[in-house]
């Protein structure tokens, strides 16, 4: 007579019975490797940026070091992501990243989050290029503002830019001119200068006013996922809850067609809300030269591959040309 044996003790037997060797060998391969990254088996797409910064089509997001993740109201989600993202577990994303052709890596100036890059390319060798934003307020002096953008160009920065909610706040405000100062600060350092935006409105004003800023970060997604906010919920530039980035895909899209400077989309996939093949897809034939995309370690090899897919079939789709 056959005897039932259920799942729970199924795994504790086969665990039981399981040589320590193989236990051992499947613990070393999650294990994070402190080598040298090892070189792209397939290289991604390259653009240009400020004249000679090349940067991968893909670029990797800055959540996973800076632990904030957009979770409209699961609120556990960070809590989640802290415990994942040890620090050895950000710098194999780092590694990961870089086998798999990513070569540039966006996020704001954390301390955590400089230690960890400069731990990538001091202790590992790590090539990763880091465009970083700096997190003093900009007001009329501009002198805390400098003295950050200084130091983060001597500390390896490859270009600098303005936080998204920055400019949307100084726009509100009716203080262009200060992001037109940034700008400058970002020049004096010889490192490409962006301007990062939810708001299409920062995009129309820093055109206007003639601003030289090497390149937009600039929202870019649809809303047809089933949690997009109703026309009457979107009151303004973005919201964590409901969760929208990109109030109007089209007027977007239709603005930086004239818009010669490249423009790096991000928040294309609503954070998380809309399936990443068709984000990609939608992105790069809506006209974005690159997309900024947080990924976790396990993610980035079938994300990439999707992402090569996408560049491919846009280069005969798109409208806008390529500025970058």
């Amino acid at each position: 007579m056959s005897q039932e044996i259920n799942r729970r003790e199924f795994i504790t037997t086969s665990l039981l019975a399981a040589p320590v060797g193989a236990i051992a060998t499947a613990s070393a391969a999650d294990a994070p490797s402190a080598t040298k990254p090892k070189t792209p088996t397939q290289s991604l797409p390259m653009g240009q940026i400020g004249g000679d910064l090349k940067v991968s089509r893909v670029i990797l997001g800055g959540n996973l070091v800076n632990l904030f993740m957009h979770s409209r109201d699961l609120r556990y989600v960070n809590q989640l992501s802290e415990q994942y993202h040890t620090d050895d577990r950000i710098l194999q994303t780092l590694a990961v990243a870089e086998e798999n052709g990513v070569n540039t890596m966006s996020l704001s100036n954390r301390v955590r989050a400089m230690s960890l890059l400069k731990r990538h390319r001091n202790e590992r060798r790590g090539k990763m290029q880091w465009i970083i934003c700096p997190i003093t307020k900009p007001d009329d002096s501009m002198k805390g503002y400098r003295e950050e953008v200084e130091r983060l160009a001597g500390e390896g920065a490859d270009a600098v830019y303005m936080h998204g909610g920055m400019s949307d706040a100084l726009l509100a405000a009716g203080r262009v001119d200060l992001i037109a100062k940034a700008v400058e600060i970002f020049k004096s350092q010889n490192v490409p200068g962006g301007i990062g935006a939810h708001d299409l409105g920062v995009v129309d004003a820093c055109e206007k006013a003639n601003i030289p800023n090497d390149f937009y970060i600039k929202t870019f997604h649809h809303l047809e996922y089933p949690t997009a906010p109703k026309p009457e919920d979107m009151k303004k530039p973005c919201a964590e809850v409901p969760g929208y980035w990109c109030k109007d895909w089209k007027a977007v899209a239709e603005r930086m067609k004239s818009v010669k400077k490249t423009w790096i989309a991000f928040k294309i996939m609503a954070a998380g809300a809309i399936p990443p093949k068709k984000a990609f897809q939608w992105a790069f034939e809506g006209g974005g030269d690159h997309v900024l995309v947080g990924m976790f370690d396990w993610q980035i090899a079938e994300d990439i591959a999707l992402a090569r897919t996408a560049i491919e079939k846009a280069k005969a789709n798109r409208q806008r040309p390529w500025c970058s």
